[in-house]
Order: structure tokens, then sequence, then C-alpha cells
């Protein structure tokens, strides 16, 4: 399959449309499609359309993709273990790709002392997971959540979720004991701050505002935290909040969650995000790039943590034998290559995006680490006004030229892709995207170049 894009019909195509046509009829209208694309088939880090148009790749199916499309190796252990058995329920039965699994992410969890796991299907089953398990292991019934973050929409993982209204409107009341606090966005420090006041401030907010006010810290169970915000615009949470976090939950008996769905699984250059910054928390979250493209969520937690009766939470399907199969071959690819193509590839990719920002006045920012990348539009870099608009307009204009990206948060552009990604194919992103960002500027942008 050629590995550049190539666009030979009006988007969407024909057959595309049709499909879309009988969609609208019998699908949710709750999915958020933010543009007309209607996959045929795709390898490594292109995709082809039924129509016959190619392109490249940087969403990954929402960070999922993470050994690209279709890899022989993942391809191979689903088939293997399919001919062999489907499904058992690990709940209920045993069978050794789970239990294979279960000792890879004991070896690689980003935590001392052994680690057990639960396995479910998704993100957000992991974070109910984890609510669950700190809840039963610490006797307490609050979590405290961050503004901007996203956990997922089942309704416990819904109560965390705090980054766009539309997402929690309709679904009140949500679980109660669940508190909010400020997550540092560094780039968006509050006027007359710095970035090393703004990160105390959002420690001191925990220990005053939220302790002081609203609830006792020996009723809290669990901060809950991503190490960098994904739906809230691949946000980097500074080290020194993430220490602070650590020392707070230490101090008052609070476990720390990382909800690592996003940003976990080799996506940033190490496993998981948060062995960035030599924090290591008592669960983490995981999902999404696992078992690449396969459901399976994973609340994975300290062993001496994980003591929860038979019966005190279970998942039919959680677990299943095919899903861990593709998980063990996409982690044993991760081990190998991949995780150090995304540092590399990604450090590239990140210093493509940022030579934008000369050319580009609509780009405020560029921040990332490995393949997770965020660039965010602004109408005036000294304001930081956001250009909202306008980031739908670049992410329309990138698909028609045949690159995948996505939005995050309410104006940023999140670079997600495969972590096969080629330096040639991040130079092909990069060029791609210089001319989406000419075209959805307008007169102002083509005045700047």
């Amino acid at each position: 399959m050629p590995d550049a894009p190539h666009i030979k019909t009006p988007l969407p195509g024909p057959k595309a449309r049709a499909i879309i046509d009988r969609d609208r009829a019998v699908v949710s209208p709750s999915y958020t499609r933010g543009y007309p694309l209607v996959i045929d088939h795709g390898s490594g880090c292109i995709v082809e359309d039924v129509d016959g148009n190619r392109f490249l790749d940087c969403a990954a199916g929402i960070a999922v993709n993470s050994t690209g499309h279709s890899h022989p190796a993942v391809v191979k252990a689903i088939a293997d273990q399919a001919a062999r058995f489907i499904h058992m329920s690990g709940t209920d039965f045993y069978y050794e790709p789970q239990v294979k699994l279960a000792e890879e992410i004991a070896a690689i969890a980003p935590f001392d002392g052994g680690a057990r796991s639960f396995f479910g299907n998704s993100g957000a089953e992991a974070i109910e997971a984890a609510i669950k398990l700190a809840r039963h292991a610490t006797g307490r019934p609050a979590i405290i959540a961050f503004l901007g973050g996203f956990h997922g929409r089942t309704l416990g993982a819904l109560a965390l979720t705090a980054s766009k209204t539309v997402q929690r409107r309709g679904f009140n009341p949500f679980m109660p004991a669940v508190y909010h606090a400020p997550y540092p966005k560094t780039y968006r420090c509050p006027p007359g701050m710095t970035p090393d006041q703004w990160v105390a401030y959002c420690l001191d907010y925990i220990e005053h505002e939220l302790f002081g006010q609203l609830v006792s810290p020996d009723e809290v169970a669990a901060i809950v935290v991503e190490p960098i915000q994904g739906e809230g615009g691949y946000v980097i949470a500074p080290d020194a909040f993430l220490r602070g976090l650590r020392e707070i939950t230490r101090r008052h008996g609070i476990l720390l969650v990382a909800d690592e769905v996003q940003s976990g699984m080799g996506r940033t250059g190490k496993m998981f995000a948060i062995e960035h910054t030599g924090v290591q928390p008592d669960i983490v979250a995981i999902a999404k790039g696992i078992a690449s493209g396969l459901p399976l969520g994973v609340a994975a937690a300290r062993a001496d943590l994980m003591k929860w009766p038979p019966g005190a939470h279970a998942s039919t399907f959680g677990g299943n034998p095919v899903a861990c199969a593709a998980a063990l071959a996409t982690i044993a690819l991760l081990k190998s290559e991949l995780m150090a193509n995304a540092a590399t590839v990604g450090a590239y990719l990140k210093a493509g995006l940022e030579r934008l920002m000369a050319k580009h006045p609509i780009i405020g920012d560029v921040r990332g680490r490995g393949l997770m990348v965020g660039v965010e539009l602004v109408k005036d870099r000294a304001t930081k006004e956001r250009a909202i608009e306008e980031r739908n307009a670049v992410v329309t204009a990138a698909f028609n030229r045949g690159l995948l990206v996505l939005g995050a948060g309410k104006n940023s552009i999140r670079f997600s892709p495969p972590l096969v990604l080629t330096r040639e194919q991040a130079d092909t992103a990069v060029a791609l995207f210089d001319e989406a960002l000419t075209e959805a500027g307008g007169e102002d942008e083509r005045r700047a170049r």
C-alpha cells in the first residue's frame, strides 16, 4: 500500500456519502464525527476510504492504533488466538493469555511493589474500576478530579469529567462526593502569575479551598489526574504539580490515580507519561493503545491495594482472550522498537510544527511528549483569545488534503499518529498542516506569509 496520501474524488466520495446517509438513519446521533471519513482498509499510518482516497492518519482512532493499522504481528496474534478459542470470561474461568498479560502489566506498571490488574473493555471502565477500588481500599467516599479533565462518559466516570458541558448536559444528578480543582495549564497562567506561582496556587487550592471548606481530607479516597490532559487539549501537567499531588496524597492517606488512557502505552516515548516525572501513582488506568484497536481497559493497582473479595467487581468481556493476545503482541512491539520511535519521531514532528509558528501567527503554542503533540490556535498571541471556529476549519482543510487530525479542548489540534510514524511521514504531515493553516486562516494568514 503506498505510504503517501492521495485524494482522487471530492470528499466525501459517492460511496462514502451513501454509507453516511445510511448511518444517519440508524446510528446514535450522539457520536461526534469531525469529518466524513469512511474507512475501507489501512496499513501502518495510511488508511484508504471506500472511494479509494488515501489519508495519512495522525489520529490513530483517537490514539488507539498504537502499532498502526493491521500490524502483521498483531493480526497474527489475533488470528492464532481466535482459532483456539474466542471467549471464556476471565471473571469465572481461567486462561493463560489473561495471566500472561497481567504478568506483563505488572512488569511495566509505573510503581513499585508488584501489581494486580482488573480487566474491562474501555478507558471509562478502567476509571470506574479505579473509583470502586479506591473507595473499597480506603473506606472513604470522595474523589478529587480536575477542570479540563476527561475520564469517560459512563455515569461514574462522567462525574469526574470536566472537559465540555455538552458531555454533562442532561445527565444530572452525577455521582456525589466528587470535587474539581484547577489544572495548571501553564500556557494560560492567570494575569500576574508565573507558571511556578500558578502550580503553587493549584496545589494550595486543594489543601486550603477544598480541604478547608468543602471536604475533609480524611474523607477523600483518591485524586484522579491525567499526566497529560487529552480531551482537555494535550496539556502537560508540570512535573512540580504531579510531585505536589503525590505529597498531598501521602500526607493525608489518599490514593493517587493516574489516568493514562490516552497518554500511556508508549505514546510519549515512555510506557507511561507519568514516568517522565518520577512520580509513582497507586493505581493507573490503561486503555486505548494497549491492544492496537481491540477493546480492552485495565485498572492496574499496587498489589497490596487490590484485595477486594470475589464478586466485588467483574466484567463478562473484560480481558477477552483475543484482546489479551493483541495486547501481548502490542507490548512486545512497544518494548522492541515503537516506544523508542515515538520518542525520536515525536521530537522530530514537534520541532516541525514549532517551525510553523514563525509563519502562522494563529499558532499560539505547540506542546507535547513523544507522539502526543498538541497545537493550540489563537486569534491573537498577546491575548491568547481562542480560535475555536478557525480550529475546526483547519481540521477540515487538513482532511481535504489527506491528513487526519482531531481537535482537542476548545481550540487545539492533536497529533496522535500510530507509533510507527516515520520521519518522512512526519514531514508530510507538517507540510499538509501548513497548507491547511494557510487555507483556513484566510487573507490574514496569506498576508502573514
